[in-house]
């Protein structure tokens, strides 16, 4: 009996510090992204900074510089510009 209790407490451990905190974290991404709009300034996951010129369904049309704009996929988002730049200069700190 007491292996099944400890077997349950694991997993009740695994739920509260792994599962649920990444749940959290990718309903706050989506959301993130389905707030974001034209001409806000982002970076992929690929590392790529650009500002949004276009919205589809499931796609971002980013103008990367010097007139060039890629097609992201809305999945492909990391996170906003000015937040990668806060990050950056903390990190050199």
């Amino acid at each position: 009996m007491q292996t099944f209790i400890f077997m349950g407490l694991i997993i009740v451990i695994f739920y509260f510090f792994m599962i649920r905190p990444q749940q959290r974290k990718i309903k706050e991404h989506k959301k993130y992204v389905e707030d974001l709009k034209p001409n806000d300034r982002v970076v992929t996951t690929a590392g790529i900074h650009g500002r949004i010129v276009e919205i589809g369904d499931t796609t971002f049309l980013v103008d990367v510089g010097s007139g060039t704009k890629i097609r992201f996929d809305k999945t492909a988002i990391s996170l906003e510009a000015s937040k990668a730049l806060n990050t950056a200069g903390n990190d050199a700190k």
